[in-house]
């Protein structure tokens, strides 16, 4: 699991639409942060936009993508991977999430975001192939395209590491 932040678009689009100028600059409008999960054999992804990054928020997320691997048939989680966050790593909240899941919580060397590749490599896709695909010219207009993404990512998208698509990785056994 991991969160990648991004900055909000201001209607009209931004500085991808418009160009550098002052005018059209987003400054003081906020982020949004994508919190994302990767199943580690099939590569499956989940990420959903909130306004935070805060444990409350990461434990909520990490029980609805256990619901929607379960969906998938993925039946059980048995280690969550994340970085150092607070979130993570102090929140009660999280805690008990991944207790409620059965799974252990595992956590990368500080400062080796290598060692959480799939999710770093997921970040980088979500980045290169949705977020910043195209101009958008409104943050909703953005965030209605991630279902759409995530579902090409998962279903029709093919994958080098793994030579097919993350679903037909998927055993419903």
């Amino acid at each position: 699991m991991d969160v990648k932040k991004l900055g909000r678009i201001p209607d009209g689009g931004g500085w991808r639409a418009h160009g550098r100028s002052e005018k059209v600059r987003g400054r003081g409008i906020g982020f949004d942060y994508i919190h994302a999960a990767i199943d580690d054999h099939t590569r499956l992804a989940y990420a959903e936009i909130h306004p935070d990054e805060k444990g409350p928020t990461a434990a909520a997320f990490l029980l609805r993508a256990a619901g929607f691997f379960k969906a998938q048939g993925i039946r059980t989680i048995e280690r969550i991977i994340t970085d150092n966050a607070f979130a993570y790593r102090k929140s009660a909240a999280f805690k008990a999430a991944a207790a409620q899941l059965g799974a252990e919580q595992r956590f990368i060397k500080p400062h080796c975001p290598w060692t959480n590749g799939k999710i770093e490599r997921f970040n980088r896709t979500l980045a290169a192939e949705w977020a910043y695909a195209k101009p958008f010219t409104s943050n909703i207009e953005r965030a209605a395209a991630l279902d759409p993404w995530l579902n090409y990512y998962n279903t029709e998208r093919i994958h080098a590491a793994i030579k097919g698509t993350p679903i037909t990785r998927v055993s419903l056994t």
